[in-house]
C-alpha cells in the first residue's frame, strides 16, 4: 500500500499543486506541440523518483510519465465546452486506475519499506488524504459548479478574493480531522457556525440562487471530508 500512497501523492503534487493555469492553458491551446506538457510530464516522473528513492525503480516514472502523456493526449484532443467536466473526471480516474495497476503488480511482492523513510503506511495515507482535500477538490468543485456560474448581479456579496476557496479547504481539513480523531459532534458544530454566519448573509440578500449555489458547495464539500475521514479510518483501523 504505501507504493500506491506515493504515487498517489506524486499525482496530486504533479497535478494540482506544481501545474500553473498558463500551463494547463499552453497545453489546451498548442495541444501535442506545447512545451508545458512535456514539462508537466517530467515533473511528474521527478516526484515519483524522489518519493520512491529507489534508482532500480525507474521503470515506475517511466511507466507514469509514458501513460500520463498518452492520458493527457486523449482528454487535450477530445475536449470540448461541453464534455470538459467529464473529461477531466475521466482523466484523473484513468491516472488513479494506472496508479492501482501499478500497486497490484509490483506492491505485493516487493518489501517497500527500505525506501520509505521508516514512515509507516498510515501516514502517507493521511498525508495522501491531506492533499487530496485541498486544491484536487477545490478544482473538481470549480468544475463541477462551471455549469451554474453566477452572474455578477447573482454573486450578490462582496467578498475577499479567493475567500471562498480559502475557507473550503481550511473546512473540509477541520472536517477530516475531527472524523478521524472521533468527534463528529465537531463536525455538526462547524456546520452549524457557517451555516449561522454565511446564509445570514445570503438571507439579507434575497437571492435564491446565490443561496442554492453556496448550499451545494457547501454540502459536498462537507459530504466529501466526511466520507475521506470514514475511508482513512476504516482502511487503519482507528
Amino acid at each position: 500500500m504505501i507504493l500506491f500512497f506515493k504515487l498517489l501523492i506524486a499525482h496530486f503534487i504533479g497535478d494540482f499543486f506544481l501545474q500553473t493555469n498558463d500551463s494547463v492553458k499552453s497545453k489546451e491551446k498548442r495541444k501535442i506541440k506545447s512545451v508545458a506538457l512535456y514539462v508537466h510530464v517530467l515533473i511528474h516522473g521527478a516526484l515519483v523518483m524522489i518519493l520512491l528513492w529507489d534508482i532500480y525503480l525507474w521503470y515506475i516514472a517511466v511507466i507514469i510519465m509514458a501513460s500520463h502523456l498518452v492520458i493527457d493526449l486523449i482528454k487535450l484532443y477530445g475536449t470540448n465546452k461541453k464534455n470538459k467536466r467529464w473529461l477531466f473526471l475521466m482523466d484523473q480516474v484513468a491516472h488513479v486506475a494506472v496508479i492501482v495497476l501499478i500497486a497490484l503488480i509490483k506492491g505485493y511482492d516487493a518489501d517497500f519499506t527500505y525506501f520509505s523513510f521508516h514512515i509507516p503506511a498510515q501516514t502517507w495515507f493521511f498525508i495522501a488524504c491531506i492533499l487530496f482535500l485541498t486544491t484536487p477538490i477545490s478544482i473538481a468543485l470549480k468544475m463541477f459548479f462551471t455549469r451554474w456560474k453566477l452572474n455578477p448581479e447573482n454573486a450578490g456579496i462582496d467578498s475577499l478574493k479567493n475567500a471562498g476557496n480559502w475557507i473550503g479547504i481550511i473546512e473540509r481539513l477541520l472536517v477530516f480531522v475531527f472524523i478521524v480523531v472521533g468527534q463528529f459532534g465537531a463536525v455538526g458544530f462547524l456546520l452549524a457556525a457557517k451555516s449561522v454566519f454565511r446564509f445570514g448573509d445570503l438571507n439579507r440578500e434575497h437571492n435564491m440562487k446565490l443561496t442554492e449555489y453556496v448550499l451545494i458547495g457547501t454540502l459536498l464539500s462537507f459530504g466529501i471530508a466526511i466520507l475521506t475521514g470514514i475511508a482513512f479510518q476504516q482502511m487503519t483501523g482507528l
